[in-house]
């Protein structure tokens, strides 16, 4: 799945059927968009062509590939499906998609935090501009408004994600853009990381990607959910996933698992905790 043709040792890509199939297994509620519903970012291609998804997501099939984290990620990113601040400059980009388990059952409640360079290609490493977190919706999808990132030496364009869904490990990947000279001189680029990606209008772009996580399911069971615990919120202690506490009189869910520091109140670190 290079900017052309699936690679010959790639994955296998799902069609739609396949993801009905496991929703009707589920007795799940199908995504709209799978449905060739308002989600103009999933269906590219025109007449009766039955566009697949990316990545992979079939029943035992590999899940979305890592890949390094950089050396420009912040903890601690506000909550928001926009990046977009005022001033904001460069091509808007929105980018949607779902998270499934490796039944291809989607997963609510997954904690995805975005960060990428600017339309010069720099990073802001003292705020947050073109950061932010937020979680899916109970059926698995997400959609963040952003713009296209700029480049800067070595690298070809790619928007960075970690993704967790609850009680799991974290997985921190890269996303690339088609057609992009640079593609082919990254050495790092990874074309299963492709997003599908079109002209919306206006000079906007829209780009679709699906994540695949390392998630066991059973196709008739439940999605993953956290463990509950009590407790109130104090410094020094060492929380899990799901671990879940009380700060002044507020219950939350713990996002990452982490040692709690002054300034990780709940309150204060949005990316670790989830207001109940």
């Amino acid at each position: 799945m290079d900017d052309t043709t699936p690679p010959t040792d790639g994955p296998h890509l799902v069609r739609r059927k396949t993801v009905l199939r496991a929703a009707l297994a589920a007795t799940a509620a199908v995504p709209a968009a799978l449905l060739g519903g308002p989600a103009l970012a999933r269906t590219l291609a025109s007449g009766d062509t039955v566009p697949p998804l990316t990545p992979a997501c079939d029943d035992g099939d590999d899940p979305t590939p890592p890949q390094m984290e950089g050396p420009y990620f912040k903890p601690g990113s506000p909550r928001r499906a926009s990046l977009l601040d005022a001033g904001t400059t460069g091509t808007r980009l929105t980018v949607s998609g779902y998270v499934f388990g490796l039944a291809c059952r989607p997963i609510g409640a997954v904690l995805l935090d975005f960060w990428q360079a600017d339309a010069n290609g720099a990073y802001d490493n003292t705020g947050y501009r073109l950061r932010g977190h937020q979680f899916t919706g109970a059926d698995g999808s997400f959609t963040l408004t952003t713009i296209v990132p700029g480049l800067y030496p070595g690298r070809t364009r790619h928007i960075h994600v970690k993704v967790q869904a609850p009680n799991r490990p974290v997985l921190t990947t890269q996303l690339y853009f088609p057609n992009e000279p640079r593609n082919n001189t990254d050495t790092i680029f990874d074309p299963r990381l492709l997003m599908t990606v079109r002209d919306a209008g206006g000079g906007a772009k829209e780009a679709a990607f699906d994540f695949v996580l390392n998630v066991p399911q059973d196709p008739g069971g439940p999605d993953p959910t956290p463990t509950a615990t009590g407790g109130t919120w104090a410094q020094g202690t060492t929380y899990r996933v799901g671990d879940r506490v009380t700060y002044a009189g507020r219950a939350y869910s713990c996002l990452q698992a982490h040692t709690a520091q002054p300034g990780w109140e709940p309150p204060a670190a949005p990316a670790l905790w989830r207001a109940l």
